[in-house]
């Protein structure tokens, strides 16, 4: 008997992959045919790894060639199975209602200014006609309530739909909730990692933020289990990188712009904020020290691939203004509240054009910026 490739391939074309709907040719799970006289030997690849699918194709492909081609054929199937590479599913929380835009204010390192730029980027929102709330995450350092001049202070329970909630404190126009209302100021929070992430889930779940357009989270130095928990529990819209210009702080800038990007991950960076970027004298405002090195996160900036949103200069004043609980963006029309409105500018534009480029977590309220600064429908 005359065994040829043709007529096994036309046999082989008959049979279905399990679990495909398809043959074994057209699914592409034929890779060879070998023909010895009466032997044949066949090649083939599935992507169903079970051990029953590979045994009813190997009988069934035995069956077929013995019953239409020749039923003394000695037949040996060659099976591999090449399952798909799973893919790890970005990390993605649930939306909070009424929420538009949430933005985690992210530094690689303690110490860089990320509560200030928080704090300023909100307050100067809010003066555009947006509706603000920070939630702060930095459970083991929260200095959201010194900067916004709520120290004392302790959020009440509100009922909403019939469920007991937080009420954030507001002032300045933006609305706060901090581990720091909970406890001491001389009171140190020595938590484990599931202890501080179920603290953090009951400020942001349990409470009654209302209608917001942007929800700042400031989130602890470095890259640990509250930012896994931040990623988890919130479809974060993107995230802003704070550092200094020297290169320790970039180094660990760095890592945090690489921790959102990750592919279980996949928060856009909107852009990286350069804090301290050089010293202006009282007496000399015309004179720039750097003294930290110069452009240093802007350089990181193009290094990474991400925006650049501005810079902030180091000056008494700011530091001043967040240990009085007044935000520097106050200061209306300042070298400082200036730098500070680019920033939040840059920031509002580039959430504007992630939101045109990538699928959104949440509708954003901001269509455009008209001029100088952002409007919202």
């Amino acid at each position: 008997m005359n065994i040829t490739k043709q007529a096994v391939q036309e046999v082989l074309e008959g049979l279905t992959v399990p679990g495909e709907g398809q043959n074994l040719v057209s699914s592409g799970a034929l890779k060879n045919i070998n023909v010895f006289g009466d032997e044949v030997v066949i090649d083939l690849v599935l992507k169903n790894p079970s051990l029953q699918a590979r045994k009813k194709v190997e009988v069934e492909i035995l069956k077929s060639i013995h019953a239409q081609i020749y039923q003394k054929a000695k037949i040996t199937t060659n099976v591999k199975v090449e399952s798909p590479p799973k893919k790890e599913a970005p990390i993605k929380g649930q939306p909070i209602e009424g929420i538009s835009s949430i933005i985690a204010i992210s530094s690689g390192k303690g110490g860089v200014g990320k509560s200030t730029v928080t704090t300023n980027i909100a307050v100067t929102l809010a003066q555009m006609g947006f509706q603000v709330g920070i939630l702060d995450a930095d459970i083991y350092g929260p200095s959201i309530p010194t900067m916004m001049d709520m120290e004392g202070e302790r959020p009440l329970s509100v009922t909403v739909d019939g469920k007991s909630k937080m009420e954030p404190i507001e002032n300045y126009g933006v609305k706060v909730l901090s581990i720091g209302f909970f406890t001491q100021p001389n009171q140190a929070v020595i938590w484990r990692g599931p202890m501080a992430s179920k603290a953090l889930n009951q400020m942001i779940f349990d409470a009654a933020w209302g209608e917001l357009d942007f929800l700042l989270i400031d989130l602890p130095p470095g890259t640990g289990d509250i930012h896994l928990s931040i990623v988890q529990s919130l479809p974060i819209n993107g995230a802003v990188v704070v550092s200094t210009p020297q290169n320790v702080a970039l180094a660990d800038a760095k890592k945090g712009i690489a921790m959102f990007q990750q592919e279980s991950i996949q928060v856009p960076v909107l852009g990286v904020v350069e804090n301290m970027s050089y010293f202006i004298p009282k007496e000399l405002p015309e004179n720039k020290y750097y003294l930290f090195g110069k452009e240093g996160a802007k350089n990181l900036a193009l290094d990474t691939g991400v925006p650049f949103l501005g810079e902030i200069p180091l000056i008494q004043s700011v530091r001043e203004a967040g240990d009085f609980g007044r935000p520097a963006a106050l200061q209306f029309q300042t070298p400082i509240s200036k730098a500070i409105e680019l920033i939040t500018q840059n920031m509002a534009a580039q959430l504007v054009e992630r939101n045109k480029t990538l699928p959104p977590t949440q509708a954003v309220k901001i269509t455009t910026m008209a001029g100088c600064s952002a409007v919202k429908k």
